[in-house]
């Protein structure tokens, strides 16, 4: 075989499952891309053989290889002719003992079913169920002097010790003049994990085997497109901008790209399911999406929503980021949770560093920002949300500073000297510098925000967020509220599982106003709804055990018959249930340590006012929620720092007269106004947008 001179792009890619995945017409796209761009060059790397190699090509939407990597790297052949490249044939069977050999050492393991029917080269090729890969099979084939490759939970194959799909390519490589830069390797299983381990490019298609995903994860030089197969593998190499777009049908780019880690839906192992409660980002986004919001929502897709059937039933315009449970636990779980949470919460104290979840992190950042940088159009304006999506803009900045990028911090934001308690707060700032624009609830995390960063500070405004008040409304007209119980008087709280939101110091605010107050006691109950965090969050473990035990405690000491002062329910209530439970309240106490907003405070409020002829309710409400700045002393305000203020303050709550709460909650009701999500979402894109001086050309054929 004579030396080639260099090639300027090489496709590596495994056949079953990537480059034969996916439809017909995606099939056709990729085939007809690779022939009007014939500087690159094809390489098969499969786990067929040679004569299966041929049928595949009977296929015309199939492209001819120019080489032929087979039998999961112990073959390699030319495309041409299909002669061996015989160097590279004796270099990867070097020591191979021959089927027969590996046969009859093999057969005293009944649970590997040997594949008659296919034909093999340089390899023998089996079954077994991943319980039934056992070390003491594993150690006989290394005491063959062989090696052995494992995938999709039942393949298992017995190779030359030097044979791999990854050798396999280094070697032809070498001999051609290949350097990985050239290269671009793409799979979907993990016997196709060697050619990951080349150092060329790679492309890891939709739908891939999780253990590929996990093996790979981190790694930068891997792309993980959310399309399969060949589609996959398109969508990668226009990226790379190794083929120009299908001229007959252009790739939509969107001039708007949102990006927030959670989804709005998730399986629940047998049906897709909404948030339980209309809080928060999810139903702001979906609202905004629905009501003609342009351009496409960037998410997460881990765990076992993974496993969940598609489509989707939400209608918006995802797109999905795969993760794998091992990464969303690192990056999420820990990372998130363990790591930044506690210092954006101003209890640095309570902050775990842990190396291997911030390189979850690193690699979950890189991951939105690679789909970020597929699905925005020249010029488009990005809005990321939260803290969980720090990074990105960093990376943005390096690979399309032509984007505008804003990020929306949901969260307080630490003071200066808390923010410095990271070990990784320089890595932090310098990616937030690269934001065009910050948004923030209040006036005062704003502020902490520019002093963080500096002179590196991007524009920062402030935006508080509202509830879609006319949802609340119309589930509190079709209530019907519930008769009060026997007890009297109900101070509720909805809030998830938390130490910022200090609930168990509001029990033990309870139990000091039952022992002053002795005439509460029988006629007043604490509602507190506390849904667990999701499973797999261990940060809030000692939280949960310290709230349970008090609530027990207190409970044991003042009930009386069948009542008891604490009613605690540990769960997720659907978006009806819990106004019913606002309709039922005398009190919404909300106490956190340090909150963004508190949108549950103006739910309350939404509810309270859609009947009026009832008496409302009192909003008590912690001094440190986002909320309290812009409703002010309208709702009766409170220290949870205090205990004394907790007791005292609820106390007040209880007393006040019909008249006072209804003037305190119309006077709420005024401050909260009548803006729809969709149209605070429009405001924010708007100023992103705006953020930069400069201001490039409109481009046709974006959403």
């Amino acid at each position: 075989m004579s030396r080639m001179s260099p090639v300027t792009r090489v496709l590596v890619t495994d056949l079953d499952g990537t480059l034969l995945g996916g439809t017909r017409e995606e099939r056709r796209r990729l085939r007809d891309a690779l022939a009007r761009h014939p500087e690159v060059t094809l390489v098969f790397a499969t786990g067929r053989g040679l004569s299966s190699v041929r049928d595949v090509l009977r296929d015309p939407l199939v492209p001819r290889p120019r080489w032929i990597i087979a039998d999961v790297g112990a073959t390699v052949a030319d495309g041409a002719d299909f002669s061996p490249v015989d160097p590279l044939l004796e270099q990867l069977r070097a020591g191979w003992p021959g089927p027969a050999r590996i046969r009859a050492a093999l057969r005293r393991f009944p649970a590997l079913t040997y594949q008659f029917g296919v034909v093999q080269e340089g390899r023998c090729s089996y079954h077994v169920a991943p319980e039934r890969l056992t070390r003491e099979v594993t150690d006989a084939v290394r005491a063959l002097g062989c090696g052995w490759e494992y995938s999709a939970g039942r393949y298992f194959d017995v190779l030359p010790a030097g044979a791999s799909k990854g050798n396999a390519l280094r070697a032809l490589a070498g001999k051609l003049g290949w350097t990985p830069q050239q290269i671009l390797v793409a799979g979907d299983s993990l016997n196709d994990l060697s050619l990951f381990r080349t150092g060329a490019h790679g492309v890891v298609v939709g739908g891939a085997e999780t253990a590929l995903l996990d093996a790979v994860a981190g790694d930068p030089l891997v792309r993980r497109p959310r399309q399969t197969g060949a589609a996959g593998i398109h969508a990668v190499l226009q990226d790379l901008g190794w083929v120009g777009p299908d001229p007959d049908r252009p790739r939509r780019r969107h001039s708007v790209v949102v990006a927030y880690h959670r989804p709005p839906m998730h399986w629940t192992g047998t049906r897709w399911q909404p948030p339980s409660s209309p809080n928060g980002i999810l139903p702001t986004l979906t609202s905004a999406f629905a009501d003609g919001l342009p351009g496409v929502w960037v998410t997460a897709l881990a765990g076992g929503d993974r496993e969940a059937p598609r489509p989707h039933p939400t209608g918006l315009p995802l797109s999905l980021v795969p993760l794998s449970a091992e990464q969303w636990t690192g990056y999420f779980h820990r990372a998130c949770k363990e790591t930044l949470w506690p210092v954006l919460m101003s209890e640095p104290a309570r902050s775990v560093p842990d190396r291997h979840a911030w390189a979850a992190y690193r690699a979950v950042n890189a991951r939105f920002a690679e789909h970020i940088t597929a699905e925005a159009a020249p010029g488009a304006t990005v809005w990321l949300h939260d803290y969980n999506l720090w990074l990105v803009p960093g990376l943005l900045r390096g690979t399309r500073p032509d984007l505008r990028t804003g990020l929306f911090h949901h969260t307080p934001f630490p003071a200066p000297e808390v923010f410095a308690a990271l070990p990784v707060a320089a890595e932090l700032r310098a990616s937030l510098a690269c934001l065009d624009w910050a948004g923030f609830h209040t006036d005062a995390f704003a502020e902490r925000f520019r002093r963080t960063l500096g002179q590196r500070a991007p524009r920062t405004e402030v935006h508080p967020l509202g509830v879609d008040r006319a949802a609340v409304e119309r589930l509190a007209r079709l209530r019907r509220p519930r008769p009060r119980p026997a007890a009297g008087r109900v101070v509720l709280s909805v809030e998830r599982l938390d130490y910022a939101k200090a609930p168990v110091q509001k029990v033990d605010a309870l139990d000091r106003l039952l022992e002053r107050r002795p005439e509460l006691r029988g006629r007043l109950v604490f509602r507190l709804v506390c849904p667990p965090p999701e499973p797999g969050i261990t940060a809030y473990d000692s939280t949960r055990r310290q709230l349970e035990q008090r609530i027990a405690e207190v409970n044991e000491r003042w009930q009386q018959g069948r009542w008891r002062p604490v009613d605690y329910l540990p769960g997720s209530l659907s978006a009806a249930a819990v106004v019913d439970e606002y309709l039922t309240a005398d009190v919404l106490w909300v106490t956190s340590f340090q909150d963004g907003m508190n949108l549950t405070a103006k739910e309350f409020v939404a509810a309270q006012t859609a009947l009026p002829a009832r008496t409302p309710g009192v909003l008590v409400l912690s001094r440190h929620a986002g909320a309290a700045a812009e409703l002010g002393d309208a709702a009766l305000l409170t220290d949870p720092h205090s205990p004394e203020d907790l007791s005292t303050v609820l106390a007040r709550a209880l007393t006040l007269s019909a008249a006072e709460r209804r003037a305190r909650m119309n006077r709420l009701s005024e401050l909260l106004g009548r803006e729809r999500p969709a149209d605070w979402a429009a405001r924010i894109v708007r100023a992103i947008r705006d953020s930069a001086p400069e201001a490039l050309p409109a481009r046709t054929g974006v959403s």
